[in-house]
């Protein structure tokens, strides 16, 4: 999962790009909402979003990614980057409820502690590939955890392609990430020391999300511009059959206006 930033600002991009200078600042102020897949927990809301990034010879930093480019020519850019997983996010956003539970042999429901076990967020390194042209553009990466959280790791690929039709920019985009065991078992399972009546211990294997994504900006001036975004990613079946998910896909929104510093 890609973090709420790059949900975002992937529609500014063609006007941000415009500009000479290495620093790449703007913000969008609207509304917008992203699904929370695990049970009892609340939506995550976009309201403001900001982009910080600075672009240097090599180094780089692109909303929260660092990175050094070692290939850069006319076909494809490679760079070794640095970031924190985003799959954590979800978890922030949790509550701990009483449920109804069935208890066997016993004539009446009873109420049972329901607590959605908590998890770290991981550092994880790896390889980045870009490449663009008038046919569209294709990236594809792969991280593990440098960090010792959940020792796994991801591979990314996806590919989109921009048009451009007066002062209207419209980017389609389709991908899929491939999901190690360990990264999956980590956020999706549950232990046997946090399971309990309500929660039954799982373990997850690896598995691929598939992501389709629609970003459009509208320009009424080269810095301020309407932004429209959304997108839905399906889970892996391992981690959609967790019994902390309830949702085995996550949906998100935004609709604002934006403006480059």
């Amino acid at each position: 999962m890609r973090t709420l930033t790059a949900f975002l600002l992937l529609s500014l991009a063609p006007a941000l790009a415009a500009d000479d200078s290495p620093w790449r600042l703007g913000a969008a102020l609207g509304y917008g909402e992203r699904n929370n897949p695990l049970v009892q927990s609340d939506d995550v809301p976009i309201v403001l979003d900001l982009d910080i990034a600075w672009f240097g010879e090599r180094f780089f930093f692109d909303n929260g990614d660092l990175g050094f480019t070692f290939v850069d020519n006319a076909s494809v850019t490679t760079s070794f980057m640095a970031r924190v997983n985003s799959d954590r996010l979800f978890f922030g956003r949790t509550n701990t409820k009483f449920v109804n539970f069935d208890l066997a042999g016993a004539p009446l429901a009873a109420e049972v502690e329901l607590t959605i076990p908590d998890r770290d967020y991981a550092i994880e390194a790896g390889v980045e590939l870009l490449s663009d042209g008038r046919w569209g553009f294709l990236q594809v990466s792969a991280f593990h955890d440098v960090s010792g959280t959940h020792e796994g790791f991801e591979i990314d690929a996806n590919y989109g392609i921009g048009f451009g039709r007066g002062n209207w920019y419209i980017e389609p985009a389709i991908g899929v990430s491939y999901k190690s065991e360990e990264l999956n078992d980590y956020y999706w399972g549950v232990r046997p020391g946090e399971s309990s009546e309500a929660l039954p211990a799982y373990e997850a294997g690896d598995g691929i999300n598939a992501q389709v994504k629609l970003r459009a900006s509208y320009y009424f001036s080269r810095d301020w511009s309407f932004a429209l975004s959304a997108e839905y990613e399906r889970l892996n079946d391992e981690a959609a059959d967790s019994p902390i998910v309830d949702r085995d896909g996550v949906l998100g929104y935004f609709a604002g206006v934006a403006y480059r510093f």
